[in-house]
Order: structure tokens, then C-alpha cells, then sequence
């Protein structure tokens, strides 16, 4: 049984004959996306056990709709770098990065995307 059968995806839209469909015909992908998704899980929680949220929330509670905007724009800000440095190494110089590999700022990329998501729903540093 795959790992999100096993949680509750209520009100999420998804349908489970979906995910079974892809399980069943590409099941090589669907268990390397899990493993992924479970490693950026164990990322995310050792970086905010060193940062804690108000990294994200920018030094604010999140109270109201002006501070989530500005944690949102942050996260854009951190989205943007990335990015400016995907296009960077990849499309225009292809070439190996000289700090940390290419495959980090993926990561970055995919937690960011989660965490952005989180702060929407007001459910940041709760």
C-alpha cells in the first residue's frame, strides 16, 4: 500500500482510482516519487529544526492577509534565485555547479512549493 493511501486525502480533490492507475502502470515512478517526497520531508524538518518558521513568516505571526503576502513574496524571492540558477548552469552554460549540486536546488525548489501552499492555508509555525 502505497504512502498516500495510507494518510487521508479528504476534501483534496484526488480520487484513489488514480492513484492506483499509476501505481499499477508506472510503478517504478510512483515509488521513486514517495521515496522523494519522503526524503524532502526529513530535509525540510532538519532546516527548521535550524531556521524555525519565522524564516519564512519573515518575523511575523501571519495574522493577517499584508504578512502572509509579504512571507509569499519572500518564498518568490527564494524561488526566483533558484531558478535564475537552474537556468543559469543548465540553459546557458551547462555546465557542474561549483557549491552544492544541481540537484539541490530541485529540492529547494519542491519544499518551497510545499511550504508556500502551507502559509496560503495559514497553517505556517501552528
Amino acid at each position: 500500500m502505497s504512502m498516500i493511501r495510507e494518510r487521508e486525502v479528504k476534501g483534496s480533490g484526488y480520487k484513489e482510482e488514480a492513484i492506483e492507475y499509476i501505481e499499477k502502470h508506472y510503478p517504478e515512478t510512483a515509488k521513486e516519487f514517495q521515496r522523494l517526497q519522503f526524503e524532502q520531508w526529513a530535509l525540510f524538518c532538519k532546516k527548521q529544526m535550524d531556521y524555525g518558521p519565522s524564516n519564512i513568516s519573515m518575523g511575523t505571526s501571519l495574522d493577517t492577509d499584508d504578512e502572509k503576502r509579504l512571507s509569499l513574496v519572500g518564498l518568490i524571492v527564494r524561488i526566483n534565485d533558484k531558478i535564475q540558477r537552474l537556468i543559469n548552469l543548465v540553459v546557458k552554460n551547462n555546465r557542474e555547479a561549483q557549491n552544492e549540486p544541481i540537484v539541490d536546488a530541485f529540492k529547494d525548489l519542491a519544499c518551497y512549493g510545499i511550504i508556500a501552499q502551507i502559509v496560503k492555508n495559514g497553517k505556517w509555525g501552528k
